[in-house]
């Protein structure tokens, strides 16, 4: 299974990204997806998450400005990025726990893309 993460570049603030993740292999189901990020000098830290049958979680950073969706029939997920701030600007991880075809569970991340926010 591979994660391909794409949709980064350089916003000034208040504007807007749409990040993207594609999930690529013998997936038969994806059981929660999330997205991380890592700000310069930083350590990792959770954005958003969703899993099956729940409702979303954010960090109350982000709360009313990102939001996190999935395209189950393309095992796409997204992660819409709005009112953009300098604070925002990291390396943005996505990240799925999936069952696989006929070989249990597993745990993927993307390669990462970068966020900057300007101001």
């Amino acid at each position: 299974v591979q994660l391909q993460a794409s949709g980064g570049g350089l916003v000034q603030a208040g504007g807007s990204l749409r990040l993207s993740c594609a999930a690529s292999g013998s997936i038969f189901r994806i059981n929660r997806m999330g997205w991380y990020r890592q700000p310069p000098g930083k350590q990792r830290e959770l954005v958003a998450a969703m899993s099956i049958g729940d409702n979303p979680d954010y960090a109350d950073s982000v709360k009313g400005r990102f939001t996190i969706s999935r395209d189950n029939a393309k095992n796409t997920m997204y992660l819409q990025m709005n009112s953009l701030k300098p604070e925002d600007t990291a390396v943005y991880y996505c990240n799925m726990n999936v069952i696989l075809w006929g070989a249990g569970l597993g745990d993927y991340w993307g390669q990462g893309t970068l966020v900057t926010v300007s101001s």
